[in-house]
């Protein structure tokens, strides 16, 4: 790993022993299937905040192991819900009622919310360890927009009418990777299939880091990879961008290590967004905390960090 990594983890500090519980049942009434999440956590430490985190289209709670993994291993608690879209429950885009899916992604993060008695008793020897008073989101491409919808985005009706505000009190801060943008530059098929890929992000006003490849041109967009920046450039919330030079749609394979989708697999890219995510998100949970402050001056200062940091604070 490059100097730049070495110092970032510096920083961040040494790894954590980390248990990981799957699946664990939450209850979910009204929901097709029953809600299976993973916990992850580090063995030892206490006041340990919580990550949220909301998987891609087709993913489950068992994928992007290189980010939730490191991030427990850092002292976050660590909870993933496999949602309705995973492959491994068979759903498809003809579906009844998937037009209705990214409800109930949001629903599920709220569930995992409400529960955190079952999350925790899951794993021995968590309990009364957790601080529920610091609780982040993160996710990534669909994730990020279910993820989105808790920090304060709308998604836009037909006529741009705001839809219901599902933002949620309880989470205090927030990562996007690689999340869409506005839905007035959609592709025809994302148009048509995906008629709910239209945030509005005005309202967005949690504390969030934004993380987005500048060579991640999705084929749900005519606008290129620009459109990925569009929570930090028009949300009030978004204050920060890390953009990862030569970064693709998985960011150099957070969803998992030799993954068959991941086109621009690059470990030190993959490397540096463990690093830096974990650094934002304990300054963002803890003010006091100046990891985000350090790690950001690091990486700007750098003689090649593989991308950079433009914050509005």
């Amino acid at each position: 790993m490059s100097s730049i990594v070495h110092r970032l983890d510096a920083l961040t500090g040494p790894s954590i022993p980390v248990v990981s519980v799957a699946p664990v049942v939450l209850e979910a009434p009204g929901r097709s299937r029953d809600l299976h999440v993973r916990v992850s956590a580090p063995v030892t430490g206490t006041d340990l905040p919580i990550v949220l985190f909301s998987h891609g289209n087709g993913w489950s709670h068992d994928g992007y192991a290189p980010l939730t993994a490191f991030w427990a291993s850092r002292g976050f608690v660590v909870v993933q819900p496999t949602h309705l879209d995973s492959r491994r429950l068979g759903t498809r885009m003809d579906d009844p009622g998937f037009a209705d899916i990214w409800r109930t992604r949001v629903a599920d993060l709220r569930r995992v919310l409400d529960q955190l008695d079952t999350v925790e008793s899951a794993v021995p020897g968590l309990a009364r360890r957790v601080d529920r008073s610091r609780i982040a989101a993160a996710g990534h491409s669909w994730g990020a927009q279910s993820v989105g919808e808790l920090l304060g985005a709308r998604v836009l009706d037909a006529d741009g009418t705001p839809g219901d505000d599902l933002s949620e009190a309880r989470v205090t801060a927030g990562v996007l990777l690689a999340t869409a943008g506005t839905g007035d530059d959609l592709s025809p098929w994302a148009s048509t299939h995906l008629p709910f890929m239209r945030p509005s992000f005005a309202s967005l006003a949690t504390p969030t880091l934004v993380v987005a490849g500048d060579r991640d041109d999705s084929p749900l967009t005519t606008r290129g990879p620009e459109w990925m920046t569009d929570a930090y450039e028009l949300s009030p919330g978004a204050t920060d961008l890390l953009t990862l030079f030569g970064g693709e749609h998985s960011l150099g394979g957070i969803p998992g290590h030799e993954v068959a989708e991941t086109t621009d697999e690059d470990p030190e890219r993959v490397a540096v967004v463990q690093r830096l995510t974990t650094a934002y998100l304990r300054s963002a949970l803890d003010p006091s905390d100046p990891c985000w402050t350090a790690a950001r001056d690091e990486f700007n200062a750098a003689v090649e960090p593989g991308g950079r940091i433009d914050s509005r604070t």
